[in-house]
């Protein structure tokens, strides 16, 4: 199976060409920004809050979360000022989750290998700067990771994100890691270009990304892309644990060639549709 994308609509990153392009809905892409400032760590919000995670204008916020809670993808507290998701988007949550046959065919699967490798395999799929997970499976009864459905992981640190990113096709990268830059501080943004640079060195030499530490000290991972036949989506799989269990030596030369294996029966199993 090839280990890279072409380029297609669905992989080009949302905010690449906002103000040349005339389908782009920016009002759209605002409002879906507003919701997806709301996270596990963050589930209660004021609009002055909003503005700063989701880099935009007071007033612009004020006018959509307003529209938002109308629509009833947010809840508005009189007491506290401050807002929170709604059923509305657990709703659409629960939809997406329920078309993905893939996470059918793919749980035993993970299961198998996570009890076999001793540690979390997981499914995930891109969100913007951000990895969402899909699936997850327990190997270790000792060291179970944080984790659940829905969880969202950084793009730029994470095995899973290195992984999604070689799955793309060059233009894609690129356009990627441009529309970082543009976000981010001079020392972040070259910090973050070498870290992808190493990924996709590591993913033309061995077939797969790590992250040795680097999101969180106390969990190695490995990755890799999951490329559906038609190449219009990727999604991204990956095994993490703890260093004891999870060292170089055992991630290089076993965890890691079994993960591809995985990979490829996953895209077997689903005929490469999902």
């Amino acid at each position: 199976m090839a280990r890279t994308a072409r380029k297609t609509p669905a992989e080009k990153p949302r905010a690449a060409k906002p103000d040349k392009d005339r389908q782009f809905v920016t009002a759209l892409a605002r409002g879906l920004d507003i919701l997806r400032a709301f996270t596990p760590r963050h589930p209660v919000l004021g609009n002055n809050e909003i503005a700063q995670r989701a880099r935009l204008p007071k007033p612009t916020v004020t006018r959509l979360t307003y529209t938002l809670t109308q629509l009833g993808y947010l809840n508005y507290s009189p007491e506290s000022g401050k807002y929170s998701l709604s059923a509305g988007v657990l709703a659409l949550g629960y939809s997406f989750l329920a078309s993905q046959d893939i996470r059918a065919i793919a749980r035993p699967l993970m299961q198998e290998f996570a009890d076999y490798a001793r540690a979390t395999v997981c499914l995930a799929a891109r969100d913007n700067p951000y990895m969402v997970f899909l699936e997850v499976c327990q190997g270790n009864p000792t060291f179970q990771m944080r984790l659940e459905v829905g969880a969202r992981v950084p793009y730029g640190m994470t095995a899973l994100g290195r992984a999604y990113h070689c799955g793309l096709s060059e233009e894609s990268r690129e356009a990627m890691l441009e529309e970082h830059r543009k976000m981010g501080r001079k020392e972040d943004w070259e910090g973050f270009r070498a870290s992808f640079d190493k990924a996709a060195r590591d993913y033309q030499k061995y077939g797969f990304c790590v992250s040795l530490g680097e999101w969180n000290k106390d969990v190695c991972s490995v990755a890799v892309p999951l490329i559906s036949r038609d190449q219009s989506k990727i999604l991204a799989l990956t095994c993490a644990g703890p260093p004891f269990e999870m060292t170089r030596g055992r991630i290089f030369d076993e965890i890691g060639p079994r993960l591809i294996q995985l990979r490829d029966r996953l895209f077997s199993a689903t005929g490469g549709s999902f």
